[in-house]
């Protein structure tokens, strides 16, 4: 079945909201190759880029818990359209110390920091922005379009970013970034205004309590996000993404590596069918998990790198797997 476009058709806002938000991920995904790349060719350390992804990680976990609380609670365009003014001139600062003589690696993990920050607010309010512009029968279609713009993005980003590193330097794909993120800001505010949400008596922090005493009296909420935790963190080789390029491509190679696990996500995700007829969710984490473990070693034990890329797609086709079993256990719970 071709992806419904319906929701495309119909709804103004959303249209503005979706490729708005299409056209800023794919520069997203041009500087999530540049990043990385960039703290590697200036210090030659696989320790400091793995540091990075630490910078990267721990601001969403801390900051998506109070994200989606303030989402609820705030005008989610509003709320959308400032978080994507602030990522919009960090992006700006990162095109900038690109640009000096001896770009600053602890101006890059400060600017990291603070965006990831952001970002922490920004995907809750454009979920529910998106409830809020579209009627709940179009929901699933959302669904699926909002899948196949992060796949897409997520194969076409890195695979530009490495291009435009190659030819026009680390400044050039910032520079690239923020004129997407310049793009999305006019489609919001394109977006007709809203009004805010009704207030509430409770405060922020007690709806952000309530809301994580709920999922820790969850044992399948707390062990699948356990399995998904440990395995972006001990076992995601993205830190070593910036080394094997330089020695099997440069800026190019990168750009395949980090496009190589949207592959196997989005070719898992078109033939997911299947997944309707397992029972046990549980269980089909745990083997998606077990299989992402062996195709990374895989990756380890690679020689070139369309053999790293084809372990890398088989293991993005596990996460995607165990994403997919997951979704369903955090829906029924």
């Amino acid at each position: 079945m071709l992806l419904n476009i319906a929701p495309l058709r119909e709804y103004r806002d959303f249209r503005l909201l979706y490729f708005g938000q299409m056209v800023s991920f794919l520069g997203s995904m041009v500087s999530y190759v540049a990043i990385p790349y960039q703290v590697y060719d200036l210090t030659k350390s696989n320790a400091l880029v793995g540091a990075l992804g630490i910078v990267q990680l721990v601001p969403v976990i801390i900051f998506g818990i109070l994200g989606g609380t303030f989402a609820d609670r705030l005008n989610r365009r509003k709320l959308l359209l400032y978080s994507e003014a602030i990522m919009c001139l960090l992006v700006l600062g990162l095109s900038i110390n690109a640009a000096q003589a001896k770009p600053s690696i602890p101006v890059i993990f400060v600017l990291i920091a603070i965006f990831q920050s952001v970002l922490g607010f920004h995907r809750p309010a454009m979920d529910a922005l998106t409830q809020k512009i579209v009627r709940s029968e179009h929901y699933a279609a959302v669904g699926a379009l909002g899948s196949f713009r992060y796949s897409a993005g997520a194969i076409v980003g890195p695979a530009l970013g490495g291009i435009l590193i190659a030819k026009f330097g680390i400044h050039g794909a910032f520079v690239f970034d923020f004129v997407t993120f310049f793009a999305s800001l006019i489609a919001l505010m394109m977006m007709t205004r809203m009004p805010n949400p009704d207030k509430r008596a409770e405060s922020a922090w007690s709806d952000t309590v309530v809301g994580l005493k709920y999922a820790v009296s969850k044992p399948e909420l707390v062990g699948t996000y356990l399995i998904d935790i440990v395995a972006m963190v001990f076992a995601f080789p993205v830190a070593l993404f910036p080394a094997m390029s330089e020695k099997w491509g440069g800026a190019n190679a990168a750009g395949i590596l980090f496009s190589s696990m949207a592959v196997g996500s989005l070719v898992i995700t078109l033939f997911s069918g299947w997944t309707s007829k397992v029972v046990h969710h549980g269980r089909g984490v745990i083997i998606a998990a077990s299989l992402w473990a062996i195709f990374i070693i895989g990756v380890g034990q690679a020689t070139n790198l369309w053999m790293a890329f084809a372990f890398l797609a088989f293991a993005g086709a596990a996460d995607m797997m165990s994403g997919l079993f997951r979704g369903i256990i955090w829906n029924q719970s």
